[in-house]
């Protein structure tokens, strides 16, 4: 359910991070799932526990998810709108990224408008 790809540019705490508010998204983790534990979840991944600490640290700040003392991490009762702002918080900052290393905004439209028909026709 949750992957990361170790060859990408963006941190692995980021791809956790963006992973997760995915799956909340389109109804895979719902208000009050409990999350794998950050042991387990690093074992799964090949990765440092640290790193999925980070990872949930970052979304328990983003109130995304909240967690219990020593029953684990779960999904927060979050607004649709809230997780939405926080995914075109992320969007905004690749598309800066972007204009900042050169590429124009029609070629960045361009991409938007071939994404969303990519995801449309899956």
């Amino acid at each position: 359910m949750i992957s990361i790809d170790l060859r990408s540019r963006t941190p692995i705490y980021e791809q956790l991070n963006k992973k997760i508010s995915e799956l909340i998204l389109k109804g895979i983790l719902k208000e009050h799932d409990q999350l794998p534990g950050v042991r387990t979840l690093a074992k799964e991944l090949g990765i440092n526990p640290n790193t999925v600490s980070k990872a949930y640290q970052e979304l328990e700040r983003n109130k995304i998810i909240y967690s219990v003392s020593g029953r684990g991490c779960f999904i927060s009762p979050i607004t649709e709108s809230g997780l939405r702002e926080t995914v075109l918080e992320d969007f905004d900052n690749a598309v800066r990224e972007a204009v900042h290393a050169g590429i124009p905004s029609e070629e960045l439209k361009k991409r938007i408008d071939e994404v969303t028909t990519d995801d449309k026709n899956k």
